[in-house]
């Protein structure tokens, strides 16, 4: 079957099931006009399926409104031919009048000119560049009417020979631009952006071992499970953090999510996850430190700032370092002292959870406990193990007054077995994170970060010792 073939069937499948688990009369699934549709409103439908990109291939309901565009040139151009014709001169003469000896004031042929400027635009960005966005659209239409506007008034109307054909020459003109805009704004985006979403949602579904590479664009990835799976347990009516006593605890809930805020965080948890793959593929890293055959890089990012990477290796394998960071989250902190309190908040699946995470003070006080709400979710991409994280919120976590709420970029671990050294895991950490201490001055914090990654690494590895001896 092809990769068509196999999205499609997807996409049918999953709405089928959909469908078949509400009831015509449940008042709770119905939706306004002005309603947007979440992820399991969407019907699967042509127009649905029209939003497909396929292989690259342009969306049909992009390809409909390219032609649109064309059409719109060529029905002025011969809406403008006719009206030429119909002055019942020379056919060579009256085009001569129009373009060669061309007058504001008795020429249409500026119109068409129009049509062809807006007609280059549109397929140049959103054909050939491919772009998602409103603006060029907008542009061409404003300035095509404001042309249009001014023409009604410089024309010498009465002049004209053909007034009835020459206002419709401009009236089409003018209906023309915007039904090209209101195509694109509610038509071309919409669909596109809808079928996206349904797409990266059926990559969660039973078939999704077999289409998330080529729909997500992940690289080459397998089904393997570290431990068996395990559902999140059920939670009590009415169940809600009060008290900062049960946050630290670690007596957790975990909240009843509907379907769409849990596709909403695993669409996240796969975006945070590529990311990860990025940094990882970097070439750009510049070296900082090493330290006990641990070496720490960094690169600079306009938009998060720097980003750190450590590598480092491990006498163990990288299913065993991954067991211990992923399903032991919450001996984080008896451990590792730089954490004070660490445990699961969600489970969402067999690889993604959220957590939260509360940091120790650091360098003598300086930098204050910061806590942390985070997404995370491991895969085995190429031979390695990686474990991304993110920041989210959930809705049993608020913002707690005792601490500032730190925030985690795409970042995590990557776990690897070393050619030519049996037993040995080369280790990699992408820490991109903002402890928003703007009163420290930047190279003080990035030198206290460095120095609290080398003591992370250092205490693992003790950790990881001991652990793997009581295994």
């Amino acid at each position: 079957m092809t990769p068509e073939g196999i999205v499609r069937e997807t996409l049918y499948g999953s709405t089928y099931q959909n469908q078949t688990n509400h009831s015509p009369l449940d008042i709770s699934y119905s939706q306004s006009i002005n309603t947007i549709p979440s992820i399991r409103d969407l019907i699967i439908s042509e127009d649905l399926l029209a939003g497909q990109r396929l292989n690259g291939r342009m969306s049909n309901v992009r390809r409909f409104f390219c032609l649109f565009v064309t059409f719109d040139l060529l029905f002025i151009s011969l809406m403008w031919l006719i009206c030429v014709m119909l002055n019942g001169e020379n056919i060579m003469k009256a085009l001569c009048e129009q373009i060669i000896h061309y007058s504001v004031y008795t020429s249409l042929f500026d119109i068409v000119l129009v049509a062809f400027c807006r007609f280059a635009a549109l397929i140049l960005f959103y054909a050939i560049l491919y772009i998602n966005h409103w603006i060029i659209i907008s542009l061409t239409t404003a300035l095509s009417c404001m042309f249009l506007i001014a023409k009604v008034f410089l024309f010498d109307w009465p002049k004209s020979s053909q007034p009835v054909f020459e206002v419709l020459l401009v009236l089409a003109s003018f209906i023309l631009s915007w039904g090209e805009a209101w195509f694109l704004d509610f038509r071309v985006i919409p669909q596109e952006t809808n079928a996206n979403r349904y797409l990266i949602t059926a990559t969660e579904s039973e078939r999704a071992p077999l289409i998330r590479s080529y729909v997500q664009g992940l690289p080459s990835s397998y089904t393997e499970s570290v431990r068996n799976f395990y559902s999140p347990i059920g939670t009590p009516e009415g169940s809600m953090y009060t008290t900062e006593q049960q946050l630290l605890s670690g007596i957790h809930q975990p909240a009843n999510l509907t379907i769409e805020q849990e596709q909403n965080y695993k669409h996240l948890a796969a975006q945070a996850l590529q990311c990860t793959w990025d940094l990882y593929m970097k070439s750009d890293w510049k070296p900082e430190k090493h330290q006990d055959n641990a070496h720490v890089y960094t690169r600079k990012d306009p938009n998060t700032g720097t980003i750190f990477k450590l590598v480092t290796e491990f006498d163990t394998s990288p299913k065993f370092l991954l067991e211990e960071l992923y399903y032991e989250v919450n001996e984080l902190a008896t451990w590792n002292s730089t954490v004070k309190e660490s445990h699961k908040v969600q489970i969402l699946d067999e690889r993604t959870d959220i957590s939260y995470l509360i940091s120790a003070d650091g360098a003598g006080g300086l930098v204050s406990s910061r806590d942390f709400v985070t997404l995370r979710h491991w895969d085995h991409i190429d031979g390695r193990y990686i474990l991304a994280s993110i920041k989210t919120d959930h809705p049993h976590l608020p913002i707690n007054n005792n601490y500032v709420r730190g925030e985690n970029g795409a970042g995590g671990y990557l776990m690897e077995t070393v050619p030519n050294k049996q037993g040995m895991c080369k280790f990699t950490w992408i820490l991109n994170t903002n402890l928003k201490m703007n009163k420290i001055p930047k190279f003080v914090l990035e030198k206290e970060i460095i120095k609290m990654m080398f003591i992370y690494i250092k205490e693992l590895r003790a950790h990881v010792s001991k652990a793997g001896e009581r295994k």
